[in-house]
Order: structure tokens, then C-alpha cells, then sequence
């Protein structure tokens, strides 16, 4: 059956419909609302015919007619505009973000914040996996005379402060002659080489060739670049879907509640997703917990490289023209912030 420009004008008028009402789209209805210059016995024969093309589904409990997936994607291949984001939208947007910019994993945990805030929508984000960031520097600032903050920052804005103790006294002076010797060593190599390479093996086999501070030093040293290797997980607007009267069901509710339940496979799904904008629909996602729902993943960079991830998840009938805009304009303004060039932004955490 072949998918004429009025089935096209139909389809697209029940899900902009169905995804403002959340309610099965009947015929009449449409006829009232939109002006098709047809009748609505027409129009339910060109919605039977869609349904049986796959586009539409028909609920037991209601005569209307709902989206299927395929009908969401090809509304989101062919159909659908990108709606430009107001200058409110936009302003809030850049306050947001500027009140964190000196603090990476701040500015991305806002980031989620201010998603789920515009969206209405469950948000999260990813810090970068850092397997493959270098270090840049290490500095070691004295509290006291026994309390020092280790600072160890990456070629990708990653930063992080340690705060350790001393066995002994130790100078201020002497603090800054060990993090100028730590930071000639290991400017440029991986976190992962240093924690498994034969960097730490010459350490290891020749201890005595530390001095004393290096030694007391070492292990938290090791210690933190195991915590940076690590991604960080934000979540916002977890209970946003309460709103929505599709989950005035507590067991949808707890359904949804379940894809977060095991954190480490939720990050792995994100983390496997391809880089830019991707939406995913119903049983596209390859988790079968979420084929009742869709998600938006859109890339961040740092320095040019991309290196997290940002996005929504929510019912299937959202806001996918607006929801794109958003992330789209969400992930040039995070990159804009992560440009490490001379002069410009290190953030730390």
C-alpha cells in the first residue's frame, strides 16, 4: 500500500495530537481540529489503512488510534522540523552553565539539571570515560604543615583534588620541587599506562629510589587516578514522570523506575551508543525494558574530542522536534566551555 501525502498529513496530525493528549486519536476528533477539506469517514479509512501499514495501533479500551513506533520514526526521518528554542530558553541555558564553568563534573551535573528542567523529562549525563586522558600537571598545595591537597588535571579538563595526610612535616617549597619532579613524569602518559605500565614496575622495583615524601605520596596518587577512571553518572528529574498521565499506573511507574535500578548496565547502554545526536524509539533500544519508552543521546566535547554523553528518556509520544533543538543547543554551548586552548577553560571538580 503506498503511503500518499494525505496518509502523511494524517499521520502527522494524530502524533502531534496524541503526544500533546497522551489520548487515542479518533477520527472526528481530527476532522475537528485539523482541516483536511475531507470527511471523517475518509479520513478513518485512510487511518485504517495506516494502521495496517504498521503506523498505527488501535489500544482495546478506545475506538481512537495511537502511534506505533514505526510511525515516531518516520515522523523523526521525514517529518519533523526542528522547533528553534526561545531566548528565554536560551538565556537560562547560559546562566546555567556559566554559574559551574570553572568546575567540569559541576558543569555537566547542571547540565543534566537544566535538560530535565527545560524537557520536563528524565535527564542524565556521563562524564568522559578517561582510560585515554593523559596527564597534564600535578601540583601539590599545602593546608599545613602535614595536610596537602593533591590536584592531578587532564588533557581533557578532568580534575581532581585529593586532600591527604602527611607521616611527616613537609615544606611548602619541597611540596612544589615533588609535583614539578611528579609532573615531568607523567606529563602526556595515559592514566591506564601509569596505573599498569612498567612506569609504576620501575617504582615498584626500586622504592628506595623515591624520597621519603614521594613514598608517603604514592598510593594516593595511585589511588586517585583509579577514582578518575571511573565515569560519573547525573541524573535529574527522576520523578518528573509522575506528571505525565501515562504513569498514574504504579506499575508503569515502576517499570521505569527499574532501567535505573542497575546503574553500571544503564551506563554501559549510554556508553555503547553511537556519538551525535541519536534517538532511539521503543524496541530500537536494545534493552527490553526500555521498549516502552525512547531516549535522546547527544555528544559533548572536549578540546574538539568527543568524550560524553547527555540525554532523555521518557514516554515514546515526546517532544522530539523540541527535544533535539534543546540538546543540540545544550551540547554546543557545553563545548564551547570545554575548549582547553591557551587561555581558555581547565576545569576541575
Amino acid at each position: 500500500m503506498e503511503m500518499t501525502e494525505r496518509k502523511l498529513k494524517i499521520l502527522h496530525a494524530i502524533i502531534n495530537d496524541y503526544v500533546k493528549s497522551a489520548e487515542p486519536v479518533g477520527s472526528r476528533a481530527l476532522a475537528r481540529k485539523f482541516e483536511f477539506g475531507i470527511s471523517p469517514a475518509t479520513i478513518r479509512n485512510e487511518m485504517s489503512d495506516l494502521e495496517e501499514m504498521g503506523y498505527l495501533t488501535h489500544p482495546h479500551t478506545s475506538a481512537g488510534r495511537v502511534p506505533s513506533d514505526k510511525a515516531y520514526r518516520l515522523y523523526v526521518n521525514q517529518m519533523m522540523e526542528r522547533q528553534e528554542l526561545t531566548v528565554d530558553e536560551k538565556m537560562a541555558i547560559a546562566h546555567e552553565l556559566q554559574a559551574s564553568i570553572n568546575e567540569f563534573d559541576k558543569t555537566i551535573e547542571h547540565a543534566a539539571k537544566i535538560l530535565s528542567k527545560i524537557t520536563n523529562l528524565t535527564s542524565f549525563a556521563l562524564t568522559p570515560t578517561a582510560a585515554d586522558d593523559k596527564i597534564k600537571f600535578v601540583n601539590l598545595l599545602p593546608v599545613d604543615n602535614r595536610t596537602v591537597v593533591m590536584m592531578i588535571v587532564s588533557d581533557t579538563g578532568k580534575v581532581s583534588n585529593t586532600a591527604l595526610r602527611l607521616e611527616t612535616p613537609c615544606s611548602s617549597d619541597n611540596l612544589q620541587l615533588l609535583a614539578k619532579s611528579m609532573t615531568y613524569k607523567y606529563r602526556g602518559r595515559t592514566l591506564t599506562d601509569v596505573l599498569t605500565g612498567n612506569i609504576i614496575e620501575c617504582f615498584h622495583n626500586d622504592v628506595e629510589a623515591m624520597d621519603k615524601l614521594e613514598q608517603d605520596i604514592m598510593p594516593d596518587f595511585l589511588k586517585t587516578l583509579e577514582e578518575m577512571l571511573n565515569v560519573q553518572l547525573y541524573m535529574d528529574g527522576m520523578t518528573n514522570i509522575f506528571d505525565l498521565p501515562e504513569y498514574n499506573d504504579i506499575e508503569r511507574a515502576k517499570s521505569f523506575f527499574n532501567i535505573f535500578s542497575h546503574k553500571d548496565e544503564f551506563i554501559k547502554t549510554v556508553i555503547n551508543r553511537d556519538t551525535g545526536m541519536i534517538v532511539t524509539i521503543g524496541e530500537e533500544n536494545m534493552d527490553e525494558q526500555m521498549n516502552d519508552y525512547s531516549m535522546i543521546t547527544a555528544t559533548y566535547s572536549v578540546d574538539g574530542k568527543q568524550v560524553g554523553k547527555i540525554g532523555v528518556i521518557g514516554p515514546k509520544r515526546m517532544r522530539y522536534d523540541k527535544i533535539t533543538s534543546i540538546m543540540e543547543y545544550l551540547t554546543d554551548n557545553l563545548n564551547q566551555s570545554f575548549q582547553l586552548e591557551e587561555g581558555g577553560h581547565d576545569s576541575g571538580k
